[in-house]
């Protein structure tokens, strides 16, 4: 048997299910999922390994238009990985038109003239009619530049293993790059970021996530028993989202702590003593030099 390997990109508008099909191909939850846009921030790499092949998955910020430094540099992140990779894979959801934003990343799409050959991914399946889907399958073929269009619903993880196959399909014979256990090149301490900084966007108001970011100040594991301490800083912009981030008596800073604890805990296999503080970092956003400091470089 003739094993292949190479590197596919997962492109797609903010918040059309990219984190929650690749973290369902993976089997474990590493880039973070909630239902606001701009989740991801910075390229993920995932590595799904079979007996067979090894494909390893770059999970990038959904497209759109910046609006800050932050955004310049999830824009650039984005779009560099489609001269990278071996497939390209541009995930949509089920809307029924095509709009301004899938436009962009169309016409993008067109005038690169990109070797690598484009999956169109139709996730959502599970909210619409068959007949429907047939239409948006019609709709999408139209446009003459997919070589597959697969339905799937990420969240029910059905048709992933058919859009696996299908990838095997474009793959070359190549070696494992990765060791067969390893799922991300990403270090724990990202990770375990991650999961703060997802626990602060599903349960903060709109207008609060796109100004968070989380720093990992330590971790320490305690050579006495089976517990790992961590200490961690969660930046907002303004005093005013300092305030809601904590909550009244610190109710809501007590949610966030107590939900990514929990999560810390299983990708770590340990205990998990968690402390986290609220610091404010006015429009990092807008500043190369915090950007950076954050880790999106």
């Amino acid at each position: 048997m003739k094993f292949k390997s190479g590197f596919v990109t997962i492109i797609g508008r903010p918040n059309v299910g990219k984190s929650t099909l690749l973290n369902a191909i993976i089997g474990q939850k590493i880039s973070a999922i909630s239902n606001k846009a701009q989740t991801t921030r910075d390229k993920i790499t995932l590595i799904h390994t079979d007996e067979d092949s090894q494909i390893i998955f770059l999970d990038t910020p959904g497209i759109q238009m910046p609006k800050n430094k932050l955004g310049d540099f999830m824009l650039k992140t984005s779009e560099d990985t489609l001269s990278e990779v071996d497939v390209i894979t541009y995930i949509v959801d089920c809307s029924e038109k095509i709009g301004k934003m899938d436009s962009y990343i169309i016409n993008e799409l067109k005038e690169k003239k990109l070797k690598a050959p484009i999956i169109l991914l139709i996730n959502k399946v599970d909210e619409i009619q068959k007949e429907k889907l047939f239409e948006i399958i019609k709709m999408y073929d139209e446009i003459g530049i997919f070589k597959e269009i697969i339905p799937i619903s990420a969240l029910k993880r059905d048709g992933i293993e058919n859009y696996i196959e299908v990838l095997k399909k474009y793959l070359s014979e190549g070696p494992m790059f990765y060791p067969e256990d390893m799922i991300t090149d990403k270090p724990e301490k990202y990770i375990v970021s991650e999961i703060i900084r997802e626990k602060a966007l599903r349960f903060l108001d709109e207008e609060i996530p796109h100004g968070i970011a989380v720093s990992i100040e330590s971790m320490k594991e305690r050579t006495d028993k089976n517990l790992m301490d961590i200490q961690a800083n969660i930046y907002v912009e303004r005093e005013s989202h300092k305030k809601i981030v904590i909550g009244k008596s610190g109710s809501m800073l007590k949610k966030i702590g107590t939900n990514a604890r929990k999560e810390i805990e299983n990708l770590l296999d340990m205990k998990v003593n968690l402390t986290l503080w609220v610091k404010v970092e006015k429009n990092w956003r807008d500043k190369e030099n915090k950007v950076k400091y954050f880790g999106y470089k």
